[in-house]
């Protein structure tokens, strides 16, 4: 649909490395939060996850040359300490999928990011178009080599993983390319919320006391980042 909007992905473009990181960073950032989620809560993987709009924030001001706006440090210092309650580090193996979770949404702000900088340089369809072809060509030789064989019910679970992120990737590409980021970013935040309710509703997951204070010190920074760069 994108390429018959004129969303040509192999057109030349002297803003290629942009796509070409987004893409790079947008494959790794679902990689990563596969991990999480894989042994994780869902609830627990969000919120690390949705540390990417504080690194959208540092990624900005190291890429694109913008201000780092009045009460942003506090508030980066604040998700970061929520980050280390949700991920408990101990060291060893076990922290592995959390790290990876943190790791996703260092991927997903600096994706995001790209998408910022290429504003009026790209148009959305093949921002969106780009990061589709390179992770399918990219993941393309692991389905040859595994050769996974789904049963029905996996098929339809993949099929409404597939539906439902292609939803969300056109909804975040719009939003990040027509409006500013910050704004964006604190609605994102109901990700967080769904996930609680559907993993306590779905699998009984019940987060921790350290993960529900580092939930709401995450939440509470990027409200006041949010507020930040409204003054």
């Amino acid at each position: 649909m994108a390429w018959r909007m004129g969303a040509n992905p192999f057109a030349a473009t002297p803003h290629w490395w942009r796509l070409l990181l987004r893409s790079v960073a947008g494959l790794l950032g679902v990689f990563f939060y596969f991990v999480a989620l894989d042994h994780l809560h869902l609830a627990d993987a969000s919120l690390l996850n949705k540390t990417s709009p504080f690194f959208v924030t540092l990624f900005a001001v190291m890429l694109l040359g913008e201000r780092l706006a009045r009460g942003m440090v506090p508030a980066l210092a604040a998700a970061l300490v929520g980050a280390v309650l949700v991920i408990k580090p101990t060291f060893d193996v076990s922290s592995l999928p959390a790290l990876a979770g943190f790791a996703s949404g260092i991927c997903a702000g600096l994706a995001y990011t790209m998408v910022r900088s290429l504003k009026g340089r790209e148009s959305p369809n093949r921002i969106i178009l780009t990061f589709s072809l390179f992770s399918t060509l990219a993941t393309l030789p692991v389905l040859i080599a595994v050769r996974p064989d789904p049963s029905p019910g996996q098929w339809a679970a993949l099929l409404g993983t597939g539906v439902f992120a292609a939803g969300g990737q056109y909804g975040l590409t719009f939003a990040y390319h027509h409006a500013r980021a910050a704004r964006v970013s604190v609605f994102t935040y109901l990700h967080v919320l769904f996930a609680l309710v559907v993993g306590f509703v779905l699998w009984g997951e019940r987060p921790d006391v350290l993960s529900l204070i580092g939930g709401v010190l995450i939440i509470g920074a990027a409200v006041q980042a949010h507020r930040a760069k409204q003054d």
